[in-house]
């Protein structure tokens, strides 16, 4: 029989053992209750920081009898005590910024925070949160540097923060967080390099860091101590060096994105021998070498990115054994020789891109009976051969056909009207010949090239099939000898076609009014035909428009007047025509428009000043019409004019000085007109021109000085004006090759010339001594380069000596052979020139006249020679 307690312990003893236990737990109680109040006020200072729809913090109470754990987004664990563990408040349209209190949520494992409009930067307290094990702060619009401090949280395995404003560098301590599994830094404006240490982390499977700003080598150990790294992209930063032989070599590794960097070397062998890849995208780089071949028997690979590299060499046949494959793009390489015809036995191929490489031969057969294929881009090489005729059948699922500038012959397959699914057709500079196929079978067909071919529209029943195809956006048949009429049922083409292009063709008659139904166009090439007739009016019901051309046809007639009502347009272009009347004021409205070329009609009145509102012209073209009165002032709003020519016109008055506003103007042509006055002042701020035309108008005056500091002046052509006094020196005045003053009779010109015989460096008086030289040669007839000078005596020296009681034994005897006031020109006239030629070819620079003496001088002995041919 057992003994009883209160015989074992006394009664005493049990009371003060059940009251020793009860204050043992009093601290742990106490402790409980100040954690839970801690969470409780941490997850209130949070809420404070932000806002959102009501629903979304409708439970976040700040009653202290409300359970914590019950609101929206927060979770806390199962056990006592009730801690928070978990904040999910993902996509909730919430703003604000993240509080350092976060912080203080000490057992915190989870931070879900993504696809909000949390802005400012990432509390570095977020690494008091030493259990945490999921942050993702992910798609919001977070500023600032990653914080160090995240490297406290030893127990991260997911780390989300893609697609914010984070800058600054990648914290290498992140790499102590040696249970990080996945990294996702994409979409950031991150600096700097991958940190190494990024390499050393035993459970990474997952590295993003795309889209940034990095730079320097990939960390040559990355890939080498995770066996679970299954996916990294490192794409579109700056990234150099050498594609790693640890990323190669990779056993785990599935997907490998580098694209749109600087990497340089070969492709590893290693990747193509690889038993676990199944992307490899490597494109946009500056790779170089062969392509490597494939050795793997059952290699899974599905897509093959390396367009847009250095690579060199013919493509491996063994590309045809990768059974797998879906997408092979090899776009923009150097690769050559002949497409191997193994490409065309992958069964599951959907896209082949081997455009922009100089792949010569035909196309295998086996590339045209490929019935998965989708896309076939092969533009850009030196193909050679027929398209099967029976294309349209064994390609049934193509939907993109891009055979573009290739050399491509015979006809246009007919089959091709077969292929429902293509949408896009490029055949473009090629040989083909015969007629256009009636491609309207084809419902989804949106875009065709059929430009720069030897086709023939027939009687045009091909414009009326393509009506049928109503998601046509594009239509560019350019250069391909059309002829005939344009009909009327090219009204009848889809409204969502917006580019149509028909130039460089021999298309006659008028243009069909009906072209105004087609309301999305955004760009009509008609140029380079020989239409007639008037710009239909209809043509301004067409407000999409963004480009209008029609130079170079025989249009006449006057310019809509609501060609104004196209005021999206960014070119007109009329030039090339027989169109009469006045320029529309309307064209004013056209606000966005950058090009006007009306050149070479024959318009007539004044140029409307309300073509000047239009800011954004950079190009400007109405020479070779009959354009008449002063320039507006206006002109000098156009503050983004690059080009202006108004050439051989009738215009008159000043040059406008607001020109000189335009202060990104390279080209001035305002030549073989009327105008009057003097070289604008303004034009001094014209830092940028590079030729000004001017010539063959009546301007007068000095020519101004400040055009020798237009250091990007290249041409200038002041000819056949009345421009007087001398022709300044330096700058564009230097170079006679680019300089024009010819037809100006009252300028005291020089031409820049070195000072002969002479070893110094020119003087700044150069240009007088130059000129000496030369009036020396006029009127001796010698140089200083003859035999008579080679002991050493100078042209100066031999003048001075005669000069000037023994004058006319070295003057050239043709001035005066024929002239019955002999004495009396060597008088006044040829002593006065040799004074003045010797005192400017003077050795010392000091002793030479400046050129305004010399100018004078020689206008006066002009003016005494002048009356005495008049008397």
């Amino acid at each position: 029989m057992a003994a009883s307690p209160s015989v074992l312990f006394p009664a005493g003893l049990v009371c003060f053992l059940y009251l020793f236990a009860f204050f043992l737990s009093l601290p742990l109680a106490i402790c409980d209750e100040v954690d839970i109040e801690i969470d409780r006020q941490a997850l209130l200072c949070f809420r404070l920081q932000l806002s959102g729809p009501a629903a979304v913090f409708a439970s976040w109470s700040s009653n202290a009898s409300t359970e914590f754990c019950d609101w929206h987004g927060v979770t806390c664990s199962s056990w006592p005590p009730r801690r928070v563990i978990a904040i999910d408040l993902a996509s909730q349209g919430i703003t604000g910024s993240i509080p350092p209190c976060v912080g203080n949520l000490t057992s915190l494992l989870e931070l879900q925070l993504s696809n909000n409009s949390f802005h400012g930067a990432i509390p570095s307290e977020l690494g008091l949160l030493s259990r945490l094990t999921n942050l993702n702060l992910s798609m919001n619009s977070l500023e600032g540097n990653i914080p160090a401090q995240l490297s406290a949280c030893s127990q991260l395995q997911i780390l989300g923060l893609w697609n914010n404003s984070l800058q600054g560098e990648i914290p290498p301590s992140l790499g102590q967080c040696k249970h990080l599994q996945d990294i996702d830094f994409s979409n950031n404006k991150l600096q700097g390099s991958i940190p190494s240490s990024f390499g050393d982390l035993p459970e990474l499977r997952i590295l993003i860091l795309a889209s940034n700003r990095l730079a320097g080598d990939i960390p040559p150990s990355l890939g080498s101590s995770s066996r679970n790294l299954t996916y990294v992209d490192l794409g579109m930063n700056g990234l150099t060096g050498v594609i790693p032989e640890s990323l190669a070599n990779s056993r785990s590794l599935k997907v490998l994105r580098l694209m749109s960097n600087s990497l340089t070397g070969e492709i590893p062998k290693a990747i193509f021998n690889t038993s676990s890849l199944t992307a490899i995208c490597l494109q946009q780089n500056s790779l170089v070498g062969q392509i490597p071949s494939f050795t793997a028997t059952s290699a899974p690979i599905k897509y093959l990115y390396l367009s847009s590299n250095y690579l060199s060499g013919t493509i491996p046949s063994s590309l045809g054994n990768l059974s797998s494959l879906l997408y092979l793009r090899l776009t923009q390489n150097n690769l050559v020789g002949s497409i191997p015809e193994s490409l065309g036995h992958i069964p599951t191929l959907q896209v082949l891109t081997l455009s922009v490489n100089n792949f010569s031969g035909a196309v295998p057969p086996s590339l045209f009976n490929m019935s998965p294929l989708t896309f076939l881009g092969m533009a850009n090489n030196s193909l050679v051969g027929r398209l099967p005729s029976d294309i349209g059948y064994t390609l049934p699922n193509i939907e993109g056909l891009i055979l573009s500038t290739n050399m491509f012959d015979g006809p246009i397959p007919a089959s091709l009207t077969s292929a429902s699914h293509l949408s896009q057709l490029y055949l473009y500079n090629n040989s083909f010949t015969g007629s256009i196929p009636f491609f309207g079978s084809l419902p989804n067909l949106e875009e065709i090239d059929l430009s720069y071919n030897r086709l023939e529209a027939g009687n045009w029943d091909f414009v009326s099939s393509l009506s049928n195809c109503s998601r046509l956006t594009m239509l560019l048949l350019v250069g391909i000898n059309l002829q005939g009429e344009l009909p009327s049922s090219v009204g009848n083409l889809s409204t969502s076609l917006q580019w149509l292009w028909l130039s460089e063709n021999k298309i006659s008659g008028h243009i069909p009014p009906e072209i105004s139904s087609l309301k999305s166009l955004t760009m009509l090439y008609m140029d380079y035909n020989h239409l007639t007739g008037d710009i239909p009016t209809t043509i301004g019901n067409l407000d999409s428009l963004v480009d209008l051309t029609l130079a170079h046809n025989r249009l006449s007639g006057q310019i809509p007047d609501n060609i104004g009502n196209l005021v999206k347009l960014i070119a007109l272009k009329l030039d090339g025509n027989n169109l009469t009347g006045r320029i529309p004021a309307s064209i004013g409205r056209c606000t966005q428009l950058q090009k006007l070329n009306l050149s070479y009609n024959s318009l007539d009145g004044s140029i409307p000043r309300e073509i000047f509102k239009t800011y954004l012209l950079y190009e400007f073209d109405l020479l070779h019409n009959y354009l008449s009165g002063e320039v507006p002032e206006e002109v000098g709003n156009l503050i983004n004019l690059k080009k202006i020519s108004i050439t051989n016109n009738s215009l008159s008055g000043n040059i406008p000085s607001t020109l000189g506003q335009c202060l990104v103007l390279e080209y001035l042509e305002m030549q073989e007109n009327f105008f009057v006055g003097s070289i604008p002042r303004s034009f001094v701020n014209l830092v940028g021109i590079k030729k000004m035309d001017i010539s063959q108008n009546n301007l007068s005056g000095n020519i101004p000085v400040f055009l020798t500091k237009l250091s990007s002046l290249q041409d200038l052509n002041l000819s056949f004006n009345n421009f007087n006094g001398a022709v300044p020196r330096g700058g564009v005045f230097d170079n006679a090759g680019t300089l024009s003053l010819e037809g100006n009779d009252h300028l005291c010109a020089s031409v820049p010339t070195r000072e002969y015989g002479m070893s110094k460096e020119i003087s700044t008086k150069g240009d007088v001594y130059s000129f000496g030289l030369i009036l020396l040669q006029m009127v001796t007839g010698c140089s200083p380069t003859d035999e008579k000078f080679k002991d050493g005596t100078t042209l100066h020296e031999t003048v001075d000596r005669a000069f000037p009681k023994n004058i006319s034994k070295i003057i050239d005897p043709e001035i005066l052979q024929h002239d019955s006031n002999a004495a009396y020109v060597m008088e006044s006239c040829v002593i006065p020139l040799v004074r003045i030629a010797l005192s400017c070819s003077m050795t010392s620079p000091k002793a030479r006249p400046e050129m305004g003496q010399v100018c004078n001088e020689i206008l006066r002995i002009k003016h005494e020679a002048s009356n005495m041919l008049v008397g």
